[in-house]
């Protein structure tokens, strides 16, 4: 297996990651090691704590794209945590391309420069908007269907056990922040965060 440090530091280029999570209760420990293992030094890592990837004015990219410099290449493990929506990834990617940046996306490195790698990099836009956008219908779907239901029965919406894990599955996924879970649910924000904390594992004594 190549040694990508040493590989990056012969061509005279710097690895820049980033890492991103929707809230400030989720961990970039995985993302961190996954960066680690691409040759990035951890010094060189940006971190954006309770940001969507819809958001595109973020502290931390701001200073990674800014760190970038002529031949660097930016690593991202996904392209969701990099950008949510077609324009935005589109919108990097022009950024990268005016700085001569390669971009390392878990592990398969996209030129902006070459056509068949911007092709590339679009349609992969295209699924993480997607993507996105079937996760925020489907969980307003079935939401409406489940507070319908809850209506006919004459009582108040409660969160049955599987409801309970679907809204801890969107908090750890980090595409949606809780105020959007919580109103995707139809709940208060305090429900979410006792959801949450119900369903993290109690440190050991």
């Amino acid at each position: 297996m190549p040694d990508h440090g040493a590989l990056n530091a012969t061509l005279g280029a710097v690895f820049i990651g980033y890492a991103r999570v929707s809230t400030n209760t989720q961990d970039l420990t995985a993302q961190r090691d996954a960066l680690a293992a691409a040759g990035v030094d951890p010094d060189a890592i940006y971190v954006d704590h309770g940001f969507t990837g819809s958001q595109r004015e973020r502290p931390g990219l701001g200073k990674a794209l800014a760190a970038c410099r002529s031949g660097d290449t930016l690593v991202v493990t996904k392209l969701d945590r990099l950008a949510g929506s077609l324009p935005d990834a589109r919108d990097v990617a022009d950024e990268l391309t005016r700085k001569g940046v390669a971009l390392n996306l878990g592990g398969s490195v996209y030129d902006p420069h070459d056509p068949g790698g911007k092709l590339l990099f679009n349609v992969l836009g295209m699924v993480a908007e997607f993507e996105a956008d079937l996760i925020r219908a489907g969980t307003r779907e079935g939401m409406a269907v489940a507070k319908a239901k809850g209506r006919l029965r004459g009582k108040q919406p409660k969160l049955s056990k599987a409801q309970e894990a679907h809204l801890v599955s969107l908090h750890q996924g980090g595409v949606h922040t809780t105020t959007e879970i919580a109103e995707l649910f139809g709940i208060a924000r305090s429900t979410v965060y006792r959801a949450i904390q119900r369903a993290t594992p109690a440190p050991p004594r």
